[in-house]
């Protein structure tokens, strides 16, 4: 269920290569596709307050997966969010 129909292509692609998997492109694709899940679920069952909690700690694995490839290369991470459509991070 890939609301976004460049995410499943993105998947397909990282799934071709298994080796990719561990991959922090891949990890930061798979984590979005879940955080888009549990979003649509929530929009339903408002009060389902364990997928909140659970939601938030998907979010919060992604935000250190960007802010890692942020550090440690910033092209690979602008092509990344650009393709997932994700909001660049606040900096403080």
């Amino acid at each position: 269920m890939v609301k976004n129909s460049f995410i499943s292509i993105i998947l397909n692609e990282q799934e071709e290569n298994k080796e990719n998997r561990g991959s922090v492109e891949f990890q930061v694709v798979s984590f979005t596709n879940k955080i888009r899940r549990l979003t649509s679920h929530l929009e339903l069952h408002k009060k389902d307050y364990l997928s909140q909690r659970g939601l938030r700690k998907i979010l919060g694995k992604r935000q250190r997966l960007l802010a890692y490839l942020s550090k440690k290369n910033r092209a690979r991470y602008k092509e990344l969010i650009g393709q997932l459509d994700i909001r660049e991070r606040k900096t403080r």
